[in-house]
């Protein structure tokens, strides 16, 4: 069973982790504000795997099961 307190306290609550997430979330709200309602359901996906990387030619909306599985 996963320990989620151990996994945030070790990993999650880093500074460098907290940035690249913050990165991620912003990737989003550039989505959403192009193509509004269009990415509800879908993930957003950075093309070269770099959160800091939020250029529109790096972003693209995929769906949740082909983007999560390309981070194996």
């Amino acid at each position: 069973m996963r320990d989620y307190g151990s996994e945030y306290k070790n990993y999650h609550s880093k500074p460098e982790q907290k940035k690249r997430r913050a990165k991620r979330n912003l990737a989003r709200r550039i989505m959403k504000k192009k193509l509004g309602s269009k990415i509800n359901g879908k993930d957003i996906d950075h093309k070269d795997r770099n959160p800091n990387n939020n250029s529109r030619s790096n972003l693209r909306v995929t769906s949740k099961s082909k983007n999560r599985s390309r981070n194996a």
